[in-house]
């Protein structure tokens, strides 16, 4: 049977935390029910997918690019190689990627790209899901960190809350520096 790889992101917009990037083969004898793009899930819903897709794929994997990459090569590249990155630990190894966008890098494995893709096949939905999980988690734990800007709430994204945090307390290293508004402090 062929393994397809689903690769989906979390992260790419905000203005502080790392990018996340999952592979994720399902198992298509036990294929998680409500497997949607994450951002259209409520919290407690993707924590619930989360938990059943670690436990019921047939293999997982993810990649974290911090802010300091993302600076150093731009968020694009950073995302491409996260990909590159989650698709090499993927074990076994999938015969074809599935790509959620319209980018996909130098794979080892034919690979497809499909914009809305994690909304209309469940190994993006899948991957959709961990990354966004994965990704929220490390959120709240740079707010551990760094209380003061609100990560917790925000996820790093530019709402009036964070912009204010930043106005009054200027970047921390949790910060993508090469994005503005941060180019100019």
């Amino acid at each position: 049977m062929r393994k397809i790889a689903g690769v989906d992101e979390a992260g790419r917009g905000p203005l502080a935390g790392p990018v996340v990037v999952a592979a994720v083969i399902l198992d298509p004898q036990a294929m998680p029910e409500g497997l949607a793009d994450s951002k259209k899930l409520s919290p407690a819903t993707r924590c619930r997918l989360a938990e059943l897709i670690l436990a019921q794929a047939t293999a997982v994997a993810v990649s974290v690019i911090t802010p300091e990459r993302i600076d150093r090569i731009n968020i694009l590249q950073a995302t491409l190689e996260g990909m590159q990155q989650a698709v090499a630990r993927l074990d076994p190894r999938p015969d074809e990627v599935l790509i959620d966008g319209n980018r996909a890098p130098e794979l080892a494995m034919p690979a497809r790209t499909l914009v809305g893709g994690d909304d209309i096949e469940p190994a993006i939905s899948a991957a959709s899901i961990i990354a966004k999980t994965h990704r929220d988690h490390l959120m709240c734990e740079l707010h551990q960190r760094y209380p003061r800007y609100g990560f917790d709430r925000h996820k790093g994204y530019p709402t009036a809350a964070h912009l204010q945090a930043l106005a009054e307390h200027g970047p921390c290293p949790a910060h993508r520096m090469s994005f503005s508004p941060l180019r100019s402090l």
